[in-house]
């Protein structure tokens, strides 16, 4: 008889789960039963605000708004923090808290993201208005940057998601010309917006003209790095640029 991937998938996290536990990065108290969660366990992302669609938000950064407005007038919401943001629109998974924040954390040291992430991406994807993206890119990283890392965290994500959303991913499209310290905690809009300026370049411009481009990172935070990424999209041709990331700030 033949065995379905699900019992398959089943055992294995038995057996993983057994032979090679893996303590929960939120609370350390329970272990991730099933590899498609890790880094966390099942009841810490049951606690992780992930948005579905259904919030408030505003439509061009995805700041979530207070109140309720019905489905029809939802992209009328805007914080008018965000007018001069180059981007078109941009989106989260969620907030940058628990099962989450432990995902980013973990991403940052490893070249790995679980099933869980990625399907929620997926699903942010397939929502208006980053449903109608025609190419994944991800923010790049200086040359120095990601020879210390050794991978851009970026460019993992985009990768998985433009494999399970069927769309076309060129990560050497976009590069990072000059190398800028990490952003701060602490460092207002203002300062991280002068510390990415003329920070990016388009490198094949072919690729991008006329294209509607998702750009991927994995937190939003002031939308600064994400923003310089667009206007320089824009300017080589880009129709429109789209912004999505595990979590927001």
């Amino acid at each position: 008889m033949k065995i379905l991937p699900a019992k398959l998938d089943a055992l294995y996290d038995a057996a993983l789960a057994l032979v090679y536990p893996q303590v929960c990065a939120v609370c350390e108290g329970a272990s991730v039963e099933a590899r498609r969660d890790a880094p966390a366990c099942a009841p810490c992302w049951q606690r992780t605000r992930v948005f579905t669609g259904a919030e408030t938000l505003c439509w061009k950064c995805g700041a979530p708004s207070p109140g309720g407005v019905t489905e029809d007038k939802r992209a009328e919401v805007r914080c008018r923090r965000c007018e001069a943001e180059e981007f078109t629109a941009a989106r989260g998974v969620g907030v940058y808290e628990l099962a989450l924040r432990a995902a980013v954390l973990a991403l940052k040291r490893e070249p790995y993201i679980g099933a869980r992430v990625v399907s929620l991406l997926r699903d942010a994807q397939q929502r208006p208005p980053l449903d109608a993206a025609t190419l994944v890119l991800p923010v790049p990283l200086h040359r120095k940057r990601e020879r210390e890392r050794g991978f851009n965290q970026a460019a993992v994500l985009a990768r998985s998601l433009a494999s399970a959303a069927g769309l076309p991913f060129y990560e050497s499209s976009l590069a990072r010309a000059t190398h800028t310290e990490p952003h701060r905690a602490g460092m207002d809009a203002r300062a991280r917006r002068e510390s990415v300026a003329d920070a990016f370049q388009v490198t094949q411009p072919r690729l991008v003209k006329g294209e509607r481009i998702l750009l991927i990172d994995d937190v939003f935070t002031t939308g600064a790095t994400v923003s310089a990424c667009a206007g320089v999209l824009r300017a080589a041709g880009a129709e429109q640029v789209f912004v999505l990331t595990v979590a927001r700030a």
